[in-house]
């Protein structure tokens, strides 16, 4: 597993230069038997839940979050993966469920979403880069019923569609700013029918939260079926079952309901299945492989996306809702650079020793500590050591959090791997035999509706004061009320970087309001998404997209993922 990481580029260096199992081998270790295994090359494969025998094991379950994020990076999927080869290393029989990568911001930003250093789920470069075609097989999914929309409209439109009021969008892959609002049907009357329109991100799409949500393929088809694509002229909900399609877009997706088995550096088994983004979406990996995972080991670890006011809040209130899951215990990543940050610190200014921003940065931290102690929980952080940070930091910030009263220990699987995580994974393994915390309970009442659930989500999770529906919001309030859709839970659309909807306040901002701008009712999803601020389900590059960096060597090999 060693390798001699090359300057610009460490991750890819060390994930390529690894020796990596046989799938095989991984898959008998997870104690998945040969019939359920279908192989894509040697070291991928999909698992057919269908042919795993009955099992009676349920594992622990951790739940790895974050601080608020900062461009200067927290390293979440790395501590979680590293967490997980630490539990291996301890002789746990262990698993990790991640996320897959997204090609927007593969391409855009991140450059890559497998870890990082010696903490990587592997091969790196193909996870990373399509994969097994499960987006892919979301992205024909959603843009074949968008299709078959549009040509209802155009065959006599027996439903009375008002194409006005689809809501239905198309996806695509990629961030494509150019496509948020388009009009479709140019061209003559054999053309469709005129009407506008826009792209999201795949990772936005309802097709992927299903997926996510599913507990099989009957309620993959379910769910499909309850699909509301826009209503009619007389303000009735149209759904995919009206157009008697679920069937077709149901069997678009067989394949990619099955979860995905790769491996850490580290040797431990890891599914890897579905992405939806936590700041516009739930945020979690599918429930098919965390129910998977769970029957399947001892210690199983996952994680939700951005920080815990997003991907964590979402997986406690949603996902864990509907599933019936109970996390175990939950971690907090945290960094003296995205501390530093919130303290006051500009990124150029990073690598210089300030341990009072970094205790300033605290309040941030601090926030996230508190709130995930209100799903009775009582989290571990993970303080994930990066180069440029010095002993000084370090220590402060692990004194201010004992002193505190908050679990933590320094996490440094970057560059040891499972041995840099054993100090964190004896802290959870505490927490989890301590019973420390109340035990886990959601945070809201679905039952109480729409507007008490996110009043309680701003107060209590996001600092703020109240709730402002603006915009399309009161509307869609009474529409929701109509149609008896505001009993649903809320999926809350967002700035990472904020505990408001404005990205430019760091730290723990309070006294503020939540700008609602719309309310869309995601039926099959099984919640209505909650659009604030100025957040958008396209996003689009930066002015140097990770593209520019990326390439492939004389040999074929990829080069500038990270």
């Amino acid at each position: 597993m060693s390798a001699t990481p090359t300057t610009d580029n460490p991750d890819l260096a060390i994930a390529q230069a690894a020796t990596l199992e046989p799938i095989t081998a991984i898959a008998e270790r997870a104690g998945i038997p040969e019939d359920a295994l279908i192989p894509h090359g040697r070291y991928i494969a999909k698992i057919d839940p269908r042919e795993l025998p009955d099992s009676t094991r349920t594992g622990r379950l951790v739940l790895v979050s974050a601080m608020s994020p900062t461009p200067a990076g927290e390293g979440k999927s790395t501590t979680t993966v590293g967490l997980a080869d630490a539990f291996t290393r301890m002789g746990l029989r262990t698993m990790v469920a991640l996320r897959e990568p997204a090609l927007g911001p593969i391409m855009g930003i991140k450059g890559g979403a497998t870890g990082g250093g010696y903490s990587q789920v592997v091969p790196m470069e193909d996870i990373n880069l399509h994969f097994t075609g499960d987006f892919h097989a979301i992205q024909i999914a959603n843009n074949t019923l968008a299709a078959l929309i549009d040509n209802h409209l155009q065959q006599g439109n027996e439903l009375d569609i008002d194409p006005r009021r689809i809501q239905w969008r198309r996806v695509v892959d990629v961030n494509d700013r150019a496509l948020r609002s388009v009009v479709i049907g140019l061209g003559g009357a054999t053309e469709g029918v005129v009407r506008q329109d826009g792209f999201d991100i795949v990772v936005a799409s309802e097709v992927m939260a299903i997926l996510c949500l599913a507990t099989d393929l009957a309620d993959l088809e379910r769910r499909l079926g309850d699909v509301v694509i826009g209503l009619s002229y007389d303000r009735e909900p149209v759904t995919v079952r009206d157009l008697r399609v679920e069937g077709a877009i149901a069997m678009l997706l067989k394949d990619a309901i099955r979860p995905n088995l790769v491996q850490t550096l580290g040797g431990t088994p890891a599914l890897v299945h579905g992405g939806p983004f936590a700041n516009i979406a739930h945020g979690c990996n599918s429930l098919v492989a965390t129910r998977m995972a769970l029957g399947l080991a001892d210690m199983v670890v996952t994680e939700a996306g951005f920080g815990s006011d997003l991907g964590a809040e979402k997986f406690l209130d949603i996902k864990a809702r509907h599933g019936g899951l109970t996390p175990d215990a939950a971690v907090v990543v945290a960094t003296v650079r995205a501390l530093k940050m919130h303290g006051g610190v500009v990124k150029a200014d990073l690598g210089a020793e300030d341990v009072e921003a970094a205790l300033r940065g605290t309040e941030n931290l601090r926030r996230h500590v508190t709130n995930l102690r209100k799903f009775g929980l009582e989290p571990v952080i993970a303080l994930n050591r990066f180069p440029t940070d010095t002993e000084a930091e370090l220590s402060a910030v692990q004194d201010w959090a004992r002193g505190e009263g908050f679990r933590v220990a320094l996490s440094e699987v970057w560059e040891h791997g499972g041995a840099g995580g054993e100090a964190l994974a004896e802290q959870v393994l505490a927490a989890i035999e301590a019973g420390e915390g109340e035990g886990y309970h959601p945070l809201y009442d679905p039952e109480a509706g729409i507007e008490e659930s996110l009043r309680t989500l701003a107060r209590e999770v996001y600092g703020a004061e109240d709730v402002v529906f603006e915009g399309q919001a009161p509307a869609k309030l009474r529409m929701l009320a109509r149609n008896g859709w505001d009993r649903l839970p809320v999926c809350v659309a967002k700035t990472q970087y904020s505990f408001s909807d404005d990205a430019t306040r760091l730290g723990a901002p309070s006294e503020h309001v939540l700008h609602v701008r719309d309310l869309v009712p995601k039926i099959g999803a099984g919640f209505v998404v909650a659009l604030t601020g100025s957040i958008m389900t396209m996003p689009g590059l930066p002015k140097e997209p990770a593209a520019l960096r990326m390439g492939l060597d004389e040999q074929g090999n990829p080069r500038g993922l990270f």
